[in-house]
């Protein structure tokens, strides 16, 4: 049995039951003061999990035995466990009982192991020991549902259409998840729109390309938010047009600058905007701000380019609904989302809504640039939207990352308050901020790095290098609680 001692000298105690190794484990535990004992009880077991003594697919004991071992209420054990089935470290099987999840690294053999991650056979990471990584917002893979995504692919590959294919695919997608993807953009963003009206991409790296590819004309210029999304500047300045940056400030980007600009640039032809969570600041376009975009879109015949990137991720209140959602038939939105954010980085697939003249361009420089997409993956994921699987993990991912938001926020208040400050977003996976004057970002970002943590500081994020925003975008959401503190603490460590 496993029996953690709750106090703050921990002593070790036994579980005598077998592991996936057949031995028994030892297993040491601690509470802090106030803490329920459920989550002494969590910690214990991820910090096993985290040492590589549990491995992936080891099975724990069942709730009623584990509770008696440890003379516990069944009730408190329940709690650790759901919270570990939440947080994705434990998986549940029916009619087998509960394991480690069997998608973690096994990070016993990780530590026996020479590879680095930056390389193979031990060679040295490119910035010294970086093994942090404060994103700029990207999600946990370990959260994925890699279980029902392969079973997905699975099916698809043995599919009478993928086998019987003599040719290749609609270069607009798979057709079963732009069905699917036209049923949950209607459910989830008040988009009205049939599977023709969408282009899946890979990636939305890929649709920023081609929305400015299909809008581009000689001397096109598209408006940018700055600081904003680099890597959409990189795809609009391989489109071939000219950028131009907006202000932004603490209500999103500036409307009447836009407009002014509108009013003496002949050659603006679109704005690219991200009016949910702003790239990289994090704050909500407000409703007046958006009608009056709108209405300059209208009147200068300007493209929005919507990049509505992370809508999944709204903590307080209901997501804002977007532009797409909202702007009338005499107004051109183009409108891009990604379930790379939603499920994990590496799979690359995007989207784009448009409409049909625009989207029929954008489609056609697809083919000539890859012909199709990677259909079994697209069926896959078409099937676990159709079934509810996205939506589910939507649902926990969302709540693990409000938690994991939270303990960021308060961790920064604790280390930062007297060097800087921050507005708490209202959704999204990163933190803005704000250094106080006097204080390098760069310089604070390069100490980091000889520590062995990655930090985005503002430079990174403005068309202006000679003005760079002061601040730092720190994506939590990768993290565990574990790995924000250790974040944390390098990141102070690191400053001023």
């Amino acid at each position: 049995m496993l029996y953690p001692a709750y106090s703050k000298e921990p002593v070790a105690k036994y579980w005598m039951g077998r592991m996936g190794g057949g031995t028994a484990l030892v297993i040491e535990a601690r509470q802090e003061a106030g803490e329920p004992v459920f989550l002494a009880l969590a910690r214990a077991i991820i910090a096993e999990i985290e040492r590589g003594r549990l491995k992936p697919g080891d099975p724990l004991p069942g709730t009623r035995a584990l509770a008696k071992s440890l003379e516990l209420n069944r009730n408190t054990v329940d709690a650790a466990y759901h919270e570990l089935l939440m947080q994705g470290w434990l998986v549940a099987e029916p009619s087998r009982g509960t394991f480690v999840a069997r998608d973690l690294p096994d990070f016993g053999s990780k530590r026996q192991s020479p590879v680095t991650s930056a390389g193979q056979g031990g060679s040295p990471p490119r910035f010294g020991p970086a093994t942090l990584n404060l994103s700029d917002g990207a999600p946990d893979p370990r959260l994925a549902p890699t279980v029902p995504l392969a079973q997905a692919l699975r099916r698809a590959l043995a599919s009478p259409a993928f086998m019987a294919g003599g040719g290749y695919g609609d270069p607009r997608g798979d057709p079963l998840l732009r069905e699917a993807l036209a049923g949950y953009l209607k459910d989830e963003r008040g988009l009205a729109l049939g599977p023709d009206d969408i282009l899946v991409t890979r990636g939305s790296q890929m649709a920023l390309f081609l929305a400015a590819a299909a809008l581009a004309r000689p001397g096109a210029v598209i408006a940018v938010e700055s600081p904003g999304y680099s890597f959409a500047w990189a795809a609009f300045r391989a489109a071939g047009v000219r950028l131009v940056g907006v202000p932004v400030d603490d209500g999103g980007i500036d409307v009447a600058a836009l407009e002014r600009l509108a009013a003496s640039e002949p050659h603006l032809h679109a704005v690219y905007v991200t009016p949910h969570h702003q790239y990289p600041t994090t704050v909500t376009l407000g409703a007046a701000r958006r009608l009056r975009l709108l209405e300059v879109a209208r009147r200068h015949r300007l493209t929005i380019i919507e990049d509505d990137y992370d809508h999944e991720y709204r903590f307080d209140g209901r997501p804002v609904l977007p532009l797409a959602a909202r702007a009338a038939e005499d107004i051109c939105v183009v409108h891009l989302g990604s379930l790379s954010k939603l499920i994990a980085p590496g799979i690359r697939i995007g989207y784009a809504v448009a409409p049909p003249t625009l989207l029929r361009r954008m489609a056609d420089r697809r083919e000539a640039l890859d012909r199709q997409g990677d259909l079994p993956l697209e069926r896959a994921l078409g099937e676990l939207i159709l079934d509810g699987t996205l939506k589910r993990h939507a649902r926990k991912a969302r709540r693990i990352y409000q938690l994991r938001r939270d303990n960021a926020a308060l961790l920064l208040t604790q280390h930062f308050s007297t060097v800087a400050d921050f507005t708490l977003p209202a959704g999204g996976l990163a933190i803005w901020l704000r250094l106080k004057a006097g204080l390098s970002a760069e310089s604070w970002a390069m100490n980091a790095t000889h520590l062995g943590l990655s930090v985005l500081p503002g430079l990174r994020f403005t068309l202006d290098a000679a003005r760079p925003p002061e601040a730092f975008r720190l994506g939590f959401a990768s993290l565990d609680e574990a790995e924000l503190a250790r974040a944390i603490a390098l990141l102070k460590q690191a400053g001023p």
